[in-house]
Formats: C-alpha cells, structure tokens, sequence
C-alpha cells in the first residue's frame, strides 16, 4: 500500500500540528446580541466600562467626528454600516470629476490606493522584505560588509536581513506546498479506507485518534512500516486525524491552500513580481494619481475592515449588531491591504488623505516587519500631529517584543529610542481573564514601545454579508482606543492631540501582578514590563477625565 511514504504521513502531522497561524477567527457565528458575550464593554477589571458611562452619561451631541480606517476592503453593504460611512459631501458622485479638488476622483467614501486604474483590484504584493531586495539587488549583491560605505551600512544591513527572511520563507512555503500537493495525492485514499468503519463519513477527531493509537501499537518499529501492514493502515487514519485537527475537512479545502501556497510563492515572495505595475504607481515618488474609487469589489478581502470598523461605528438600529462607541461616529474606509505587506507611500498617502478630509481619528490595524520608506511614513505621522489627529496601532501577533524587533509603522525610527510624535498610541492585546494569563498569548509587547493594552481577545464583530462571530488578535484592541478617542472629542472637542492620548494612557486600569509574558511557557513577569503605562484601556475613566479637563480649559 503505502509503506514508503509513512515517515512522511508523520512529519506532516507533526508539522501541521504545531504550526502557529495568524488566524485566530472563532468558527461560531451569532445571530442576536442578546446571545453574545460583550465583556469587552462591561465594567470590570479588563473591561472598558463603556456600559457604565452610558448608563450615567445624560449629555447628548449632535457633533460628528471621522475616524480613518487604513485596512482591505469593507462591506460598505453590511447593517451594521447603515448610516456610518463617511460621505464626502463636496463630491458629486460617479461624474468621474474631482469636484472638490483633492486630488481624488468621485472617492464619495474614500480611497482604495491598491486599487487598478480601471476600477478592479489584485489580492497579493510584495511582502517588504522582498520590495527591499528588489531596490538594493543591483547595489549589493554579491558584496561582504567590508566593502560597504558607512553612508550605505544602515541599508546594506537592512538588506541582508531582508535576503535572509526571503530564504527562509521560500524554504518554508515550498515545503509547505509538497506537502499539500500529498495531501491532495492521499486524500481519496484516506477517505476509501475509512469508510470500511465509517460509511457515513461521519467520524471525529477522538474517532480518529482511537483507531490510530489500536493500530499502533508499538511505537518500535514506527519508521520502517514495511515490517507491519497495520502501521500502513495507521498512517492513513493519521494523514486524515492532522486533516480534522486543522479543519482541513475536505479536499476543496487543501487545494485551495495549494493554491494560496501558490500565490505566496509566485508574488507575495517573488522578487520578479512588481506589485506597484498593478496599479501604474512610481513607488519611489510620493505624489496622487493612482489608485480608485472601489472600496468594495473583492469579497474575499472584506472580513478584517468589516471586523475592525464594526467595534467603533455601530448602527444602534439592529438588535444583532455590534455595539460599537457612538453613531456619531462615521468610518471613512481608505484601502491599503491586501495579501502581502503594505506599502509605505499607501500608508503615507492614506494619513495625508485622512487629515486633508477631516479625519480626527486614524485606526491602523496592520503592521510589518520592515519598512522601506519609512522617512515618508514618518513625515505623514508628524503632519497628522501638527493638524490634531491621532493615529492608532496594534502592536502585532508575533508574542514578540517590539523593543526589540520593530513593528511598523511606529513613532520611533530605526536606531533610536525616543518617540518623534506625540499623537500616536500603540496597542497590545488584553483577555478576558484576570489570573496571570490575562495577557493574550499571541500579543506584542513592549516596555517602550506599547502604550497600554486593551480587550482584543474573543471579540464580538461584524463580517461580511450581514453575520457576526468572535475574533481575536492586536487588530481588535485597536478600535477599543480609537473609538475611545473619537468619543472624547464628540464630547469634548477642545482637546489637543497631546491631552487626548495623555488622557487615553493615565485613566487606565493599572495591573499590578505578575503575568505570562507572552511567547512563553510560564515565564513571569510584571504587567508593567510589557508596557509603556502599566494599564488597560478603560473608557469610563477617560471620560472622566476628559470632561474635567474641558472643563478647567473654559474657565
């Protein structure tokens, strides 16, 4: 049968069964907000408290306020949006005239700067790393340290790191892609074998783990299966246990990853593939003129803005929709994700966008590892502190410290320590438990470089096509801060940039304990050391705050 191939059923379900994955999407999906859990409102310890400002708060306001969100493609379309998407009232639409002379043509909702110049739209670019390469190939391939100029040193280093990320993936997602293309060769095998005890297929995964461990008994002999046909049989039940334990449940789904595996390796990680001819953009020239109008023309890259916008805008007018901040508040979507990495002149050009058009608020959840403009990213950053508008960011996914491996974009640059903006908040992720695992286990961290934390794990969201689930991950406690912001200003719009993230970072929860730092076992540390204030978000007690502070400043 397949006795050849055993060692390599094993490897697989080894490698499959360890991996780590940035997906942290919860499969359950609700329909009514009487069902779900929003402890990330209530008051508690790691809650914001939001639920006990509005049952005391009596003020009304009949201000709006902007909040940008640089993310994929939204579903403008989705209930939970109606009536909370900015509309740029000085634009007529679809007359493809820049009627009001920014630069943008009918962009009634805002900008999509990954966008074809014939209205479509491409799902991968370039990772950084491989957008570096691209850039210094010419200059220093081939070239030892030694023979580097120590104008070029900063650049050069970048650029080996870079080459080494870009062996080190190509490695990983080439093997990656053996193994599905196995997987795909095996399934239908698997699948006939097992219907001899399931014939309705409708086996589970301790099923599945009881018939391998009858069939394999001994462990002795397990890498050489051709001395027990019943170690054949056992490793076709163990090629379909991995499948069920990764919810790889049918082959669609493996061919599938194939072909993702398939676009990582032929653009993502390609340094031939040039992402920017997609949209006949002059990637080294900071200007407009690319781009389109489309915020929503791909639905498979709708789920992260859908997820991100929702917490901070609701639509209070549906019972099973998402509580968000305020209805006052209007989501201006500018489009710079998609599969891959963003570029720095998207980034830039979106800030520039977003203060030019009355954005008050910039979420920012998305982040890398590498930044090849980052003087431009920098200078929009700055630009948005001198006209009063705060940028908001998560701090990643890796379980690394961003003290020491930079997650841009930041308000540090490369080499230094000291902040060069006052308006930008970064963001590490907080459970719902308060013992020492409150910390969630996939967050960044960062004495310097993490302001505070807030609520980011098993979250109630918004996705595509009028549902809801639970999803977890640094980009949710992002909009836990911006929402927090855009609320201060409604109420109190003589606030400075400065007083609003001083006021955002003092009136937090302080924890004072000992946690899991995250990436580890068991390792334990004080909350303190993993950021910069040593608190979690609390949104009743900024409000507090804030409202005293107005008031000292009118008087």
């Amino acid at each position: 049968m397949c006795n050849s191939k055993t060692l390599l059923y094993f490897f697989i379900y080894i490698a499959f069964s360890c991996s780590s994955t940035n997906n942290l999407k919860s499969k359950l999906t609700v329909s009514t907000i009487d069902t779900v859990d929003l402890w990330h409102f209530k008051d508690s310890i790691n809650g914001l408290s939001l639920e006990k400002w509005y049952n005391e708060n009596t003020k009304k306001t009949k201000k709006e306020i902007i909040v940008a969100i640089l993310d994929t493609q939204i579903d403008l379309e989705h209930e939970n949006f109606k009536n909370q998407i900015w509309v740029n009232k000085d634009e007529i639409p679809n007359n493809k005239i820049d009627d009001d002379n920014n630069g943008y043509i009918d962009d009634i909702n805002g900008w999509n700067f990954v966008g074809k110049p014939n209205g479509g739209y491409f799902a991968y670019g370039n990772f950084e790393y491989v957008r570096i390469i691209q850039k210094w190939d010419s200059i220093f391939k081939n070239k030892k340290e030694s023979e580097i100029t120590k104008s070029q040193l900063k650049d050069f280093n970048q650029y080996s790191v870079a080459k080494t990320y870009l062996d080190y993936y190509l490695d990983y997602y080439k093997n990656y892609k053996k193994n599905l293309q196995f997987k795909i060769e095996m399934f239908p095998l698997s699948k006939d074998t097992l219907k001899h005890y399931f014939p309705n297929e409708d086996y589970t995964t301790n099923q599945l783990d009881s018939l391998f461990k009858k069939y394999n008994k001994s462990d002795k002999d397990f890498y050489d299966r051709r001395k027990d046909k019943d170690k054949d049989f056992s490793s076709l039940i163990l090629y379909m246990l991995s499948n069920y334990q990764l919810n790889n449940k049918k082959l669609e789904i493996i061919e599938d990853l194939k072909n993702q595996m398939d676009s990582i390796i032929n653009q993502n990680l390609n340094v031939e593939f040039l992402d920017r001819n997609f949209i006949n953009d002059n990637p080294s020239k900071l200007e407009k003129g690319y781009g389109n109008n489309f915020l929503n023309s791909f639905k498979k890259i709708q789920d992260h803005n859908t997820e991100v916008s929702s917490l901070i805008a609701p639509n209070n007018k549906i019972k099973k929709g998402v509580k968000g901040f305020h209805k006052n508040i209007k989501i201006m979507p500018l489009i710079t994700s998609v599969s891959g990495d963003e570029h720095d002149k998207d980034i830039a050009m979106a800030i520039y966008y977003a203060v030019d058009n009355g954005a008050k608020v910039i979420n920012m959840s998305f982040g890398k590892e590498f930044s090849l403009e980052e003087e431009w990213v920098s200078e929009a950053i700055k630009y948005a502190e001198k006209h009063n508008v705060l940028i908001v960011h998560c701090s990643g996914n890796n379980r690394k410290s961003i003290d020491e491996y930079l997650f841009y974009p930041n308000d540090v640059k490369y080499g230094e320590v000291n902040e060069f903006s006052s308006n930008f908040i970064t963001v590490g992720s907080i459970s719902k438990r308060i013992d020492s695992t409150m910390v969630s286990p996939f967050s960044n961290y960062g004495k310097n470089n993490v302001d505070l934390f807030a609520p980011g794990e098993e979250i109630y969201v918004a996705i595509p096509d009028n549902q809801y689930t639970y999803d977890s991950g640094t980009s949710l406690a992002a909009p836990m801060v911006s929402g927090t912001a855009a609320l201060i200003w409604l109420y109190y719009p003589n606030l400075t940039v400065q007083e609003v993230k001083k006021i955002i970072l003092e009136s937090g929860v302080t924890i004072d304990k000992m946690v899991i730092k995250p990436g580890t076992e068991n390792e334990l540390v004080h909350f303190s050391e993993l950021c910069k204030s040593g608190k979690i978000l609390n949104t009743y007690n900024a409000m507090k705050i804030a409202e005293e502070m107005s008031r000292k400043k009118t008087h």
